[in-house]
């Protein structure tokens, strides 16, 4: 009998506490079940293959990680679909960073975090940010300044630089991922996310 026909006649509750027991039979039976709907729906909302990818890809990483721990309180499919959406919400918050920087942080007038609101002075989040961009590596602080002052794309920034376009988004996804870590407490950042 192959996995596939193994597991799929058995309860969901069987199957969830072979996972906790580190059955990777058990993890491939609900990764190849789940990921074309997981990827469906970041992909619809994404447009972007390679987005939606890497957003499933952290979900069920970090679903083997904790699979000791699992608890899943309703049904596995609500629990991996809400951790896609979180895993959604934080895409978008980078991107967000990276192509709305200026909108979102010179025009700021309420910096809400998760337990209460503060008014923040656009100018203080303007020297914080400057900060935190000067924290990065020189190579890195150039392409994220290339990136959000001069509004260049990662072509033009490959060309200028003479490196390749893959070296142009790692530089920026390590900038964007460090400023994340200092200014997360910072952001108030408004993501819309169509949940069906």
């Amino acid at each position: 009998m192959d996995i596939k026909n193994k597991y799929h006649s058995l309860d969901e509750s069987i199957i969830l506490a072979s996972l906790r027991e580190g059955d990777m039979e058990a993890f491939k039976h609900i990764y190849d079940s789940y990921w074309p709907k997981l990827y469906g729906y970041v992909y619809n909302r994404l447009k972007s293959k390679e987005a939606a990818e890497e957003i499933i890809q952290e979900v069920f990483f970090a679903l083997w990680k904790k699979h000791k721990e699992l608890e899943v309180t309703h049904s596995l499919s609500s629990y991996l679909f809400t951790a896609v959406k979180y895993q959604l919400l934080n895409y978008i918050k980078a991107a967000n960073i990276r192509q709305n920087y200026a909108r979102h942080f010179l025009s700021a007038e309420k910096i809400t975090d998760n337990s209460n609101e503060e008014q923040v002075n656009a100018n203080d989040l303007k020297k914080t940010m400057d900060k935190a961009v000067a924290m990065l590596p020189e190579k890195c602080q150039q392409v994220f300044r290339m990136s959000r002052h001069e509004q260049l794309s990662i072509r033009d920034i490959a060309d200028t630089l003479h490196i390749s376009h893959k070296t142009v988004e790692n530089h920026l996804t390590k900038a964007l991922r460090q400023l994340r870590t200092v200014l997360g407490h910072y952001l108030c950042l408004t993501v819309i996310l169509l949940i069906k």
